[in-house]
This record gives C-alpha cells, sequence and structure tokens, in this order.
C-alpha cells in the first residue's frame, strides 16, 4: 500500500499515524507473547526459586512455611501471572525499541542520539534494579517470619505472595531509572547539575521512605541494601551532569562572540 504523503511540514496524516500505532501496538503484544512462551517454560524453576526464601524461613525457624494454594484455578493462574511477569521483563529491550520507533520521525538528531543513550542504559539499569530487589526478597521474606509466634504456621497465599514480589522487583527496577531520567535531562539541557545537587536531601529522604515502603520489616539492613545503591547512583548521575556543563560551558567561552 502506497504511504500517505506528508505535508509541506513533514508531519504525520493522522491516517499514518493509526497505522503505525496499530503496527507498533502488534509487534509489541508479540514481543510479550514470545517472552510469555518463556516464562510458561520456565515457570517450574522460577516458582522453585520463588519458594526457596520461604524454605529457607521454615528450615530455620523449624515451622510450617510455605505457599496455599487456596482456590480451584489459583495454581493455573498464578502460571499465567508468572509467565507474562517474566515476559515483560525479558522482552523489555524490545517494546522500548518500538516506543522509541514510534517517536522517533518526530525527533531531532541530536534528541535521537540521547533517545538512543536513554535505551542502552535504561535496560540493563532496569535490570540491576530487579536483580537488588531479588537479593534482598530472602532478607525480607526471612524477617517478616520472625513474627510469626512459636508453634504457629504461616501459609502464605500463593497470590499474595506474587503480588508482593512483583512490586519489590518493579519497583526497584523502575526506582534505578531514575538516575538516567537525570543525566538525559541534564544532556538536554533541561535541569543543570547544580538543580540536582541543591535537591540531594531530598533525594537521600526520599529514598530511604521508598526502601521502608518496598520493604515492610524492621530490619535495618534490607533498608540499607535498597536506599544504599539508589542514592550512590544518584551521586553518580549528579557527579555526570557536572561533567557535561562543565564541557558545556568551556564550548560556550571557547564559542566566538558574533
Amino acid at each position: 500500500m502506497p504511504r500517505t504523503p506528508r505535508d509541506p511540514e513533514g508531519r504525520m496524516p493522522l491516517r499514518e499515524h493509526l497505522v503505525e500505532i496499530r503496527k507498533r501496538v502488534v509487534r509489541i503484544a508479540l514481543g510479550l507473547l514470545v517472552g510469555a512462551v518463556l516464562g510458561w517454560i520456565l515457570y517450574d524453576p522460577l516458582l522453585d526459586a520463588l519458594m526457596h526464601p520461604l524454605e529457607q524461613a521454615a528450615e530455620r525457624r523449624d515451622a510450617l512455611i510455605g505457599l496455599n494454594f487456596d482456590g480451584v484455578a489459583t495454581a493455573i493462574d498464578m502460571r499465567v501471572k508468572v509467565s507474562l511477569f517474566l515476559g515483560v521483563i525479558v522482552s523489555s529491550p524490545w517494546w522500548l525499541y518500538q516506543v522509541f520507533a514510534f517517536v522517533n520521525p518526530g525527533l531531532t538528531g541530536t534528541e535521537r542520539r540521547y533517545v538512543y543513550g536513554f535505551l542502552c542504559a535504561a535496560v540493563p539499569m532496569f535490570l540491576a534494579g530487579a536483580w537488588l530487589a531479588w537479593s534482598v526478597l530472602p532478607y525480607v521474606v526471612e524477617v517478616l517470619n520472625d513474627f510469626v509466634p512459636e508453634g504457629g504456621a504461616n501459609l502464605v497465599g500463593a497470590q499474595m505472595y506474587l503480588s508482593f514480589v512483583m512490586r519489590l522487583i518493579l519497583a526497584c527496577g523502575i526506582a534505578f531509572l531514575v538516575p538516567v531520567f537525570m543525566v538525559v535531562l541534564n544532556l538536554m539541557g533541561t535541569v543543570r547539575a547544580r538543580t540536582w545537587l541543591a535537591g540531594w536531601r531530598w533525594a537521600v529522604l526520599v529514598s530511604f521512605l521508598f526502601a521502608a515502603i518496598v520493604t515492610p520489616t524492621m530490619d535495618v539492613l534490607s533498608m540499607f541494601g535498597i536506599a544504599g545503591p539508589i542514592c550512590a547512583l544518584y551521586f553518580v548521575a549528579t557527579g555526570i551532569c557536572f561533567l557535561h556543563d562543565r564541557r558545556v560551558d568551556r564550548r560556550r567561552v571557547a564559542a566566538p562572540v558574533e
């Protein structure tokens, strides 16, 4: 089918926009489907990994602690959710690229370079945050089970436990994207490094509040294990912004005045 001609200003007609949206949505859906199929295949080892913190807590306390599938369809429902969750994570580079490919025609050359850099940094940073949450999960489960009275059992609802783990992983993954946004906004000239540095106290406070929310325990070690890396990344991103601002200021001073 021939492409619809653009107007003199280079803007894409509405009909072509709708066709492009449909194409990108279909490709994103196919990527999620492939990731979900992989999640379905890997469900058993993934479920074993999810249950391992509970098994460790049960062994340490010598108590009955495990997952409770409290419905006829709970097992199959949990398998579908786990598969979709893993599909979203595995296919993140693909659907992030599709979003960029949709907005790409409306960006300048400089903006495209920034977005490419964002994509290259966002995926590993998101995965790093997810890995941190996964590493802290056993300690969180252990501390929470310390509140179970002696002789008591803790049969955790499978759906509730899965929702808790998903929230923890997604929240930490998204939190690790904040430094990437900071650098991109600085590269685009929107926010100077001094602005980020001036708000460091608020950044530290928000980081620890965030860690306290996603790890609802009295364990200080777990809270510092999440808040510490987030604060460190904030200051690293601020340092990168300072280096960029210094280069920009030098170019401005060296540029001839017209």
